[in-house]
């Protein structure tokens, strides 16, 4: 069994007590513990802004990029030493792990070469400027400087490493150190990451930390100065919120939480079309991957009343074909649920949306038992489940309660945009949702009616199909974010995921000093 330590004030800390389990869960096996007690949080926060800021604020962001694509390189090194540590801690298949930590590796290196673009410059300029007297003498220039305070990033279970990553290399090539505090039950592979890249040296002192366990009194710290970047559940991110500290100094703080997104599916489609081929992969997939646990799955999928059988007859075809079991088993295409918890808590959701007028379909809605499971009754496998609700306006908790696992519920609509895009907004804001259609007035009028109830509209047809990624794949060039019940914040986005990190500052003066300064935009 392995103990987790802590990387703060430029060492590693190992704590003596207070220590939480961390399982395999294909066998429900200890394999590790982890604590943050005896750690001075204060202590750290302060090595982080006074030690770490300092440094990364005088590279230049081309300089900060060679820094972004030596850690990818040094994570990328070890590979396959990463994957069978995501096996052990998180119960992913390795195709589910390589994309988890290729995800993190491409995101670094993509941040990196960002860094390139932006040049031997450190101040970033925000929009074209504007002529603010009688002549252009007298400008106005936006531009964005690195706030002088430190990241804190609490990130959810699922993606241990690229999700570490993706905030990371935002806050790193903005200028701003970062404390990395992972979900404790998957945090294994995380750790390994940023011992990684300690021990490769590729980042200045103080510029990233990591906190294995509680984060004690390190949130009740932060001032105007810092930001919070959270991942993770609404409830918990609303907690987190209304720190009283965060709201006095107006800490800025960014939230990615949970969201039922939905696939819709065009009146256009049918079984003939390509784009139906599509969707049923894709949705298949998103509902699968990562074993459901996903932010950006799957969860509601929408489909003209007059196909809602045969759609449902297919998909359930293709589930079937999913095998539930231990990874370490090459025939198994899905593993476990993270923790006993989300098993708990997807077998009482699946209870939830049937009491709320929802029907299983397929799958069992419960706890199964895994395919080279090594002991019957172990193991936190569950498998896919999909349901139907036939009356999408009365079934309220479908729009209301997720169930954080391979489960989604199709629902008829009468062919509209508009009328799918009223039942996709009964979700109160999604991360993404995706819409299947070759009909560009029925996409148009969708993007019309339905795009302000998203963070990113994926449009899946014949045309993008030999390309397509999948809704599921949060790019590092698109914002990855939503409104309402998915947390109104926003990461990545190329440039923009450098923005909350940074400070818009409105230049008033002689246009030519600001432009000999920091050059005009492009």
């Amino acid at each position: 069994m392995k103990t987790l330590k802590s990387y703060v004030s430029g060492a590693w800390h190992e704590a003596a007590d207070g220590f939480v389990d961390l399982h395999d869960p294909c066998t429900e096996e200890v394999v590790g513990r982890a604590s943050t007690a005896g750690i001075d949080f204060g202590a750290a926060l302060a090595y982080a802004r006074e030690t770490g800021g300092p440094a990364l604020r005088e590279l230049t962001f081309a300089q900060r990029g060679e820094m972004l694509l030596a850690a990818s390189k040094a994570l990328h090194a070890q590979r396959d030493a990463l994957i069978d540590l995501s096996l052990l801690n998180t119960g992913t298949t390795r195709k589910d792990a390589k994309f988890d930590i290729d995800g993190a590796t491409g995101t670094l290196s993509f941040y990196a070469y960002l860094g390139k673009e932006l040049g031997d410059r450190k101040v970033l300029l925000d929009g074209e400027g504007a002529q603010l007297g009688r002549s252009a003498k007298f400008w106005g220039q936006h531009v964005l400087v690195s706030r002088p305070g430190v990241a804190v990033h609490v990130n959810a279970f699922n993606f241990p490493a690229w999700g570490f990553a993706e905030k990371a290399a935002c806050s790193l090539l903005a200028g701003v150190p970062a404390i990395s505090k992972p979900a404790t039950a998957t945090s294994m592979l995380t750790e390994r990451c940023i011992e990684l890249l300690v021990e490769a040296d590729v980042l200045p002192a103080g510029a990233l930390s990591l906190a294995c366990g509680r984060t004690g009194d390190l949130i009740g710290r932060l001032g105007s100065q810092d930001v919070l970047a959270f991942t993770g559940s609404a409830d918990t991110g609303l907690m987190l919120r209304r720190g009283e500290n965060l709201l006095r100094a107006s800490t800025h703080v960014n939230i990615e939480a949970d969201s039922l997104n939905a696939a819709v599916l065009g009146p256009d489609v049918d079984a003939s079309c390509e784009t139906w081929s599509l969707f049923l992969t894709e949705v298949v997939r998103e509902m699968t991957q990562k074993s459901g646990q996903k932010c950006t799955a799957v969860r509601r999928i929408f489909c003209p009343k007059d196909r809602v059988d045969e759609l449902l007859g297919a998909l359930t075809e293709r589930l079937a074909d999913v095998v539930t079991g231990d990874p370490r088993d090459g025939s198994v295409s899905m593993g476990p649920l993270a923790t006993a918890q989300q098993l708990d808590d997807a077998v009482a959701g699946v209870a939830k949306l049937v009491a709320g007028g929802a029907a299983i379909v397929s799958g069992a809605g419960e706890r199964v038992e895994g395919a080279s499971a090594r002991a019957a009754g172990k193991g936190w496998f569950f498998g896919p489940t999909l349901l139907r609700a036939d009356d999408p306006d009365a079934a309220a908790v479908v729009h209301e309660h997720e169930v954080f696992g391979p489960v989604a519920t199709v629902m008829p609509y009468d062919g509209s945009a508009a009328r799918a895009a009223a039942l996709v907004a009964r979700g109160d804001g999604t991360l993404v949702t995706s819409v299947y259609s070759d009909d560009q007035g029925f996409v148009g009028d969708y993007v019309a009616s339905g795009g302000a109830f998203t963070g990113r509209l994926y449009l899946g047809s014949e045309k993008m199909a030999e390309q397509a990624l999948g809704s599921g794949l949060a790019l590092p060039q698109s914002i990855h974010g939503g409104p309402g019940r998915a947390g109104g914040g926003e990461e990545l986005g190329g440039a923009r995921g450098l923005s909350p990190y940074m400070q818009r500052v409105a230049l008033q003066g002689s246009r030519s000093m600001i432009e000999r300064l920091y050059g005009k935009p492009s």
